[in-house]
């Protein structure tokens, strides 16, 4: 997503290889079915990459990582940042930093807990982060909630801040067997109730093989919840514009 805000341009998770397999020493095989949207060399000014980790390449594949050195700063994992190297800025759950706009602008960038899978997880799909952003308090405009299952982290971003927009990363992702890496419908619904207010929309659900439930099924599941009018899905390569008041 290219997300525009308060004069800043912030880009997360960068992929944009044309249609491949990928296939990693250690790491589960993925397919992506869809190139992306608009190419890399279309996009003007990035103030931030806010990338919630770096292990996978549904997250940052090769034409992204060749982005990485135009952005003003690339946030991620602390061990994401080791192995990038270069400017790019690993953040801990918690941490904030500032990013300074034209004009004295500010924006701050909080990272936040996530877990990329069911417990015990951690050891096969490494470290990930999402983000809390706002122009005046840490986390008072979008969460973007990175690869990661509804759990207790989770329900504590939202206890913590009052995000009016929340991203999340869903699509039910599955490499290894029938566990789900990144949030299900249910999961979605269960934070629709804990993020009560915010608008809701749903990204990283489409494009990949290993996505078990795209965008349609997590609309159809908020339909029959009675929580449509909480969900916006995006149009690829369009421009969408959510008022934050």
């Amino acid at each position: 997503m290219l997300i525009e805000i308060g004069g800043f341009r912030l880009l997360t998770d960068p992929t944009f290889d044309a249609p491949r397999t990928f296939e990693r020493p250690g790491a589960a095989t993925l397919v992506k079915t869809r190139g992306p949207a608009l190419p890399a060399e279309s996009l003007k000014r990035i103030d931030a990459v806010l990338l919630s980790h770096d292990q996978h390449a549904d997250n940052l594949d090769d034409s992204g990582r060749a982005l990485l050195p135009r952005a003003g700063a690339v946030f991620t994992t602390r061990i994401g940042a080791s192995r990038l190297g270069g400017a790019t800025r690993g953040l801990a759950p918690w941490e904030t930093v500032t990013l300074e706009g034209p004009e004295g602008a500010r924006l701050l960038v909080t990272a936040t807990p996530a877990r990329h899978g069911p417990p015990g997880v951690e050891p096969l799909t490494g470290e990930v982060i999402g983000f809390a952003i706002g122009l005046a308090k840490p986390g008072d405009s979008i969460y973007v909630s990175g690869d990661t299952v509804w759990y207790d982290g989770v329900a504590e971003v939202a206890r913590r801040f009052s995000p009016r927009l929340v991203l999340l990363f869903a699509g039910a992702a599955r490499t290894r067997g029938a566990i789900h890496l990144t949030m299900d419908s249910n999961d979605a619904i269960e934070a629709a109730h804990a993020f009560a207010g915010a608008r809701i929309v749903p990204v990283h659900t489409d494009g990949w093989a290993h996505f078990s439930e795209n965008g349609d099924a997590l609309a159809a599941a908020f339909a029959t919840l009675g929580f449509a009018d909480r969900l916006t899905r995006l149009e690829s390569g369009r421009p969408t514009e959510i008022a934050l008041a």
